[in-house]
């Protein structure tokens, strides 16, 4: 499972999991941490909006999420 990082502002960590993923769009489970509570909601993507929040930066791939999720 692919883990992004969304760019937000401090004090707040965003992060989603790309749970399945189709030519057009991407079905994710996203985590919002914030005040000390965590809220977790499931949500799709289109891929066009994917592939533009990545080419400006706004997400990136975390590289070691294999490790953090087991």
């Amino acid at each position: 499972m692919k883990r992004y990082c969304i760019n937000c502002r401090a004090g707040k960590i965003e992060y989603f999991d790309v749970i399945t993923e189709s030519e057009d769009e991407l079905n994710i489970r996203l985590t919002r941490i914030s005040g000390g509570s965590e809220r977790v909601i499931e949500d799709s993507m289109s891929r066009q909006m994917f592939d533009m929040c990545f080419k400006t930066g706004y997400i990136f791939e975390m590289e070691n999420a294999a490790a953090s999720v087991a």
